[in-house]
C-alpha cells in the first residue's frame, strides 16, 4: 500500500519497478478496469526507437551520388 502525494504521484516499489524494467524516462500505460487501476508498460514502439536513434544521424554526410559511382567502378572492374 502507498501514499498518494499532494501532486498525485505515488512511487512503483523497486521489485516491480525491476521486474517491468521500468527505469526513469520509461513510459507506463495506465487503464481502467472496473474499479481498479492497472499500470502496465507498453510494448516497444519500433517506429519511434529507430526515429530517436535517425535523430542524431543528421549529423553525418552522406554523398549517395558518390556511393552510386563507387558501386558502379566495383561492378565494373
Amino acid at each position: 500500500m502507498m501514499k498518494v502525494g499532494p501532486k498525485g504521484q505515488v512511487v512503483i516499489p523497486r521489485d516491480f519497478r525491476n521486474a517491468l524494467k521500468i527505469y526513469p524516462g520509461s513510459r507506463v500505460l495506465f487503464k481502467l478496469a472496473g474499479s481498479k487501476l492497472e499500470i502496465e508498460k507498453p510494448p516497444s514502439d519500433a517506429v519511434a526507437i529507430f526515429r530517436e536513434t535517425a535523430k542524431g544521424m543528421g549529423k553525418l554526410r552522406f554523398d549517395s551520388h558518390e556511393a552510386y559511382r563507387e558501386e558502379l567502378e566495383e561492378r565494373v572492374n
